[in-house]
């Protein structure tokens, strides 16, 4: 394989994603055209088609490495420390921003694919009773809580973001 196109055409997809990104920041998706994005990053329309179908292929590649990006980073259920997990979480969110607001801002949250939920955990504070409720108010608490992080710019350190989830999270223990 030639690895200076493998380099080339790597480069190329990354401008393409980060200029859809920053497009998202101002526009919403049906906005955004492949002319806009080759504009912005000076690269060919058949560079482009070489990557992608069209702006929605584009869109459902980015949420899928993104997905893959974030189970990359992390191991849940780290016995060791309670809040390592969740700090990491929000350290890499913190970390890319931008990914996270382009995540939120497309959609995918309502897919649940990046905010797991230890069910063990939640069958262990709440016995069998209703925790399918339980983790469903749980994971749409945690993504309007990192939306409204990432809206007032992360000025929480990810550490302070752990400790809100967690005393949040032992608030909802029933006795």
């Amino acid at each position: 394989m030639n690895t200076v196109n493998n380099k080339r055409r790597k480069e190329s997809v990354e401008k393409i994603e980060k200029a859809f990104m920053d497009f998202l920041q101002t526009k919403e998706l049906k906005e955004i055209t492949v002319s806009d994005i080759c504009k912005a990053t000076g690269l060919n329309r058949s560079t482009f088609y070489a990557n992608y179908v069209d702006i929605y292929d584009l869109a459902i590649k980015l949420k899928e490495k993104l997905e893959a990006d974030f189970f990359s980073h992390f191991r849940f259920g780290d016995p060791e420390n309670e809040n390592s997990g969740a700090e990491r979480m929000f350290g890499h969110i913190r970390e890319n921003q931008i990914f996270y607001k382009t995540y939120f801002k497309l959609g995918y949250d309502e897919s649940h694919k990046i905010m797991i939920y230890d069910e063990k955990m939640a069958e262990h504070f709440f016995g069998n009773k209703n925790v399918e409720y339980h983790i469903e108010f749980f994971r749409h608490g945690l993504n309007a809580i990192i939306k409204m992080w990432l809206a007032n710019g992360c000025r929480e350190t990810p550490e302070e973001m752990a400790e809100i989830l967690k005393l949040e999270y032992k608030g909802r223990i029933i006795g």
